[in-house]
């Protein structure tokens, strides 16, 4: 095992129960955020804990992937379910690295003394 998720889980909490006891208002402005999609629940609370899965593969974010496996499990997600969601993380962040290439390959073009072949 890499990391033991449960633990790590719960010191981010015990490091949000920090944070919150010296700045409320962001704390509570994130909890605000948080919860927004649920008052209409358009998607549902398995979906968008499937998503913040992939949003948070797509940052590399440790606390939130730990947050998102415990809620979208919680919330009936397959294992099936959770890879389907990371490919979709998989694919955007390799499609990302595609687009930004063309951005490379841009700046290239800006060296005067280079030519691009082609």
């Amino acid at each position: 095992m890499m990391l033991d998720w449960n633990e790590y889980r719960q010191q981010l909490a015990g490091g949000v129960r920090e944070i919150g006891q010296l700045s409320p208002g962001t704390v509570k402005g994130y909890l605000e955020l948080g919860s927004a999609g649920q008052k209409t629940d358009l998607l549902g609370a398995k979906i968008r804990e499937l998503i913040g899965l992939a949003v948070a593969v797509t940052l590399r974010c440790d606390g939130c992937i730990a947050v998102h496996t415990e809620a979208a499990l919680r919330h009936g997600a397959s294992d099936e379910e959770i890879a389907e969601a990371l490919g979709a993380a998989v694919a955007v962040n390799a499609g990302a690295a595609l687009v930004y290439s063309t951005r490379v390959m841009d700046a290239v073009k800006e060296y005067p003394s280079h030519r691009l072949t082609a």
